[in-house]
């Protein structure tokens, strides 16, 4: 591997970390004239498109680390990002994969699996819930590794209750806004979802300057931003240290895919919904000049294409008609 030439022996080695840091871009147009700088970091710049590469490269590694994996089949619930991660890479070291995914998840995500050679099992909500009505795919996953008939076949890197996804963030993302921000960052946003990012950034941001404020994005219920969580109806992740977040928005589906659309037009920003969700608590807060807000964006819209064109499918008609 040459990163100062960019030329890599595998894949994986594309994942984001502090040699090689995914971009920051900062907004230009979006928040209001005179206020603090956003910065959005580019997370769909890793090489599966999203921020779940790093966890699922540092999941793996837990596994082999620990002698967990040979001979096994790893099985994941996964509301889409970090089952491409896991299939993508589990196929680098000839590893089979299984992955519970909620069914009403974008078909894009769906397809990307397959596309993978993932086993895909496409779960409704509702299915044998653990402890919320929206575990249906975590508890499925369960009864892989916790059923006598396939309990030693199957290894569970379990992204919700595995410290090794907050590693991830604290040891990469972390560090990496800090150099990017030259220790200027004030406020950093992310999304709840496994949690793992919120924890292992802030818990990093945080050491080395206690009065970053860190604001958690959360959706209302029977919301349709795929990878984040409403934790009124799903159970909230292990991983989670809320002693580490100082607020928490509740953000709605109409303003997150809003913003999505004025990130793509007015910033030429293909990002995903949750992108959006985010940045959409960030414009909110209206911070002073001197501030410096990382707000992380997961993924891009690629994989949500089929959601967002209920949004846009009244957008581009033509105004005038041509004529012979």
């Amino acid at each position: 591997m040459d990163l100062s030439r960019k030329v890599f022996d595998d894949v994986s080695q594309m994942i984001g970390s502090p040699g090689n840091p995914t971009p920051l871009l900062r907004l230009r147009r979006l928040p209001l004239r005179g206020s603090g700088e956003i910065l959005a970091k580019l997370e769909w710049m890793n090489p599966f498109g999203s921020i779940k590469d790093r966890t699922a490269k540092f999941l793996l590694e837990g596994l082999q680390r620990d002698g967990r994996i040979a001979g096994k089949r790893i099985v994941e619930p996964t509301s889409g990002n970090t089952g491409i991660a896991l299939a993508a890479l589990s196929n680098i070291i000839g590893l089979p994969c299984t992955i519970t995914i909620p069914s009403g998840a974008p078909e894009e995500k769906i397809a990307l699996l397959r596309l993978l050679g993932a086993e895909v099992w496409p779960t409704p909500d509702d299915l044998c819930p653990v402890d919320h009505p929206k575990d249906g795919a975590i508890a499925l996953a369960r009864t892989f590794v916790t059923s006598e008939a396939t309990r030693d076949r199957y290894v569970m890197p379990n992204q919700y209750e595995n410290p090794d996804n907050v590693r991830a963030h604290y040891e990469t993302t972390g560090p990496e806004i800090w150099e990017q921000t030259e220790g200027k960052v004030t406020h950093f946003f992310a999304g709840y979802g496994t949690c793992g990012t919120i924890t292992g950034v802030a818990k990093y941001l945080k050491e080395k300057k206690p009065d970053v404020q860190v604001v958690a994005i959360e959706p209302e219920r029977g919301h349709r931003l795929s990878g984040l969580k409403n934790f009124e109806e799903s159970r909230t992740p292990g991983i989670l240290d809320r002693s580490l977040v100082d607020k928490t928005v509740r953000v709605s589906d109409t303003h997150a895919y809003r913003t999505t659309i004025r990130l793509a037009r007015e910033e030429s920003l293909l990002a995903g919904p949750s992108t959006g969700a985010i940045v959409w608590a960030a414009l909110q807060e209206n911070l002073p000049p001197g501030t410096v807000s990382v707000c992380i964006s997961p993924d891009n819209a690629f994989k949500y294409v089929s959601f967002l064109a209920e949004y846009v499918a009244g957008d581009g008609v033509p105004e005038v008609s041509l004529t012979a």
